[in-house]
Parts: C-alpha cells; sequence; structure tokens
C-alpha cells in the first residue's frame, strides 16, 4: 500500500521548518506518529498536522516533545526553538515568564484596563487580539496563537493542586467594554466563579482609592515552590523579570499595599455583580 505523504520544505518559514524536524527526529527513532503520540498528551492527527505546518506548535506540544525525545534544556531543545518563534506572537521577556509562571505555586496579579490574562474567557481575549489584527499589530494567526498560548497558561487552574491565585484589579478592568456587552457580561460572570474557587483570592481597586492607591502600574508576582520570589513588568515592546534587588522589594511592597487598601473579596465580587446587571 502507497501511503500519501506529504513533502515538507524546511525553507518555507518558521513553522514549515519546526514541523520538518519533528518528523526526521520522530523517524531517526523509528516512531510512528502514534508513537510519538502516546508519549505526549496530543493525538496523531495533531502531531501529524505540526509536521506538516497546518497548525502551530504551542508552548505546552513543545515542552512534552522535550520530555518524549528528551532533549530538555538542550540545543536541540522544542520549547526553546518555540520561544523564538513566538517572539513574533508576545513580546519579549514574555515566553520567559511563561515557562516560570507553570512552575509558581502562588500568583499574585495586578492589572489596569483590562481584565487579567489568567481569568480571561476566550471570547473576551479573541476580540482584544481581533484589534491588533485591526491595527496591524499581529497577523490573524499570530493573533490565534495568543489565544492558544492564554489557554495553555490557563490549564494550571485547573490542576488538582492548582497554584494559589492573588488578584487585585483596578475598577476599570470591570468597566472598559471589550468586545460587546455579551462577551464583557460573560467575562464578569467568569471573575464572580473565580472568586468561589478556594484557591484564588479577587479583590477590587476602586477609584474611589484615591491618593491612597499606591501604583498605576501593573505587575506579576511569583513565589516559586522553593519561596523565591519574582517579578514580572511589561512596558510597550519589552517584558522583564525581576529575580533580586531593591526593584522586586519595591514591587512586592506596593503589592501588598494596593491589595491592604482594595475592596474585601466579599465586596469586590458584590461591584463586579452590580456591574454585570448593567450588562442585561
Amino acid at each position: 500500500m502507497v501511503v500519501n505523504r506529504k513533502r515538507l520544505d524546511p525553507d518555507k518559514g518558521l513553522e514549515a521548518a519546526y514541523g520538518a524536524r519533528l518528523r526526521r527526529m520522530r523517524e531517526e527513532r523509528g516512531w510512528k506518529q502514534e508513537d510519538l503520540a502516546r508519549r505526549t498528551s496530543y493525538s496523531g492527527k495533531h502531531i501529524s498536522a505540526v509536521e506538516t505546518a497546518r497548525r502551530s506548535p504551542t508552548l505546552q506540544l513543545s515542552s512534552d516533545l522535550d520530555v518524549a525525545f528528551g532533549v530538555a534544556d538542550s540545543v536541540d531543545s522544542f520549547e526553546r526553538e518555540w520561544r523564538k518563534m513566538a517572539k513574533g506572537v508576545h513580546i519579549e521577556g514574555f515566553p520567559e515568564y511563561v515557562h516560570v509562571e507553570r512552575r509558581a505555586v502562588e500568583i499574585r496579579l495586578f492589572e489596569v484596563g483590562i481584565i487579567p490574562g489568567l481569568l480571561q474567557t476566550p471570547e473576551y481575549k479573541r476580540a482584544l487580539s481581533a484589534y491588533s489584527v485591526t491595527r496591524g499589530a499581529v497577523t490573524a494567526e499570530q493573533a490565534e496563537e495568543r489565544v492558544a498560548t492564554l489557554f495553555e497558561r490557563q490549564q494550571i487552574l485547573r490542576r488538582p493542586r492548582p497554584p494559589m491565585v492573588f488578584v487585585v484589579m483596578d475598577e476599570s478592568c470591570l468597566l472598559s467594554l471589550v468586545g460587546s456587552r455579551e462577551v464583557m457580561g460573560a467575562q464578569l460572570d467568569r471573575l464572580v466563579e473565580f472568586a468561589a474557587q478556594p484557591f484564588t483570592v479577587l479583590q477590587v481597586a476602586p477609584f474611589s482609592m484615591g491618593e491612597r492607591r499606591p501604583s498605576n502600574l501593573p505587575v506579576n508576582i511569583l513565589t516559586m515552590p522553593d519561596r523565591s520570589v519574582l517579578a514580572y513588568t511589561e512596558s510597550q515592546a519589552l517584558g522583564h523579570l525581576e529575580r533580586e534587588g531593591d526593584t522586586l522589594s519595591y514591587l512586592v511592597t506596593t503589592y501588598h499595599q494596593l491589595a491592604a487598601e482594595a475592596l474585601s473579596q466579599p465586596d469586590s465580587v458584590a461591584m463586579i455583580k452590580e456591574v454585570r446587571k448593567g450588562m442585561l
């Protein structure tokens, strides 16, 4: 029987090169696509689509492939290759943050203007990404990759033992209409569901805080398994991880001051529900 085997051209782009290398390494080991599928959390059909560049590789797939092929933290790492590709999708520094976020045991977030990524619904994220396409910041394919990356990040919340997640959101996050009233309404419902989880704390920093607001700059703070702490901040074009020093201490202190001045979780949920009524 003749098998219809698609010829691969690694010169057609980064995803084509990724797929061609994946096929080569798989065949060098004498594995079929189904053999590799059993070694990852993906199907043989998905492996085939990535090999032929019909589907974009993701961070999770790349990590699984590194384990399957035994190339983690090496020059042949698929995750390393994915991060190089992702530079066109995410700002520089963000893929490194995603990597450490997956191992965090505690996550503290402060956001202004938009709902924090880990709490976003797919529809909310797609609305944000669609506007990025409209203004020419990313391609449609890159926008969809952003959505896929967010979905993978959110898997940490579905683990049997998820990290503790503490969130302080500026009131502007609730009042900024993203997508449509239906999209925003569903997003607010998601916030209420999030707040009800046993491993979460959700607070709103209201406009009435006034001069008591210690910062207007978003920040992500991670506590790792060894209890070390990292802080992640972004400019328009660059993300940066702070691992030590006075800046890290300042960001951690500022976050705790924000949390102390913000509404309690019950009052925050009440505010979210009140805003939600206006979406009906």
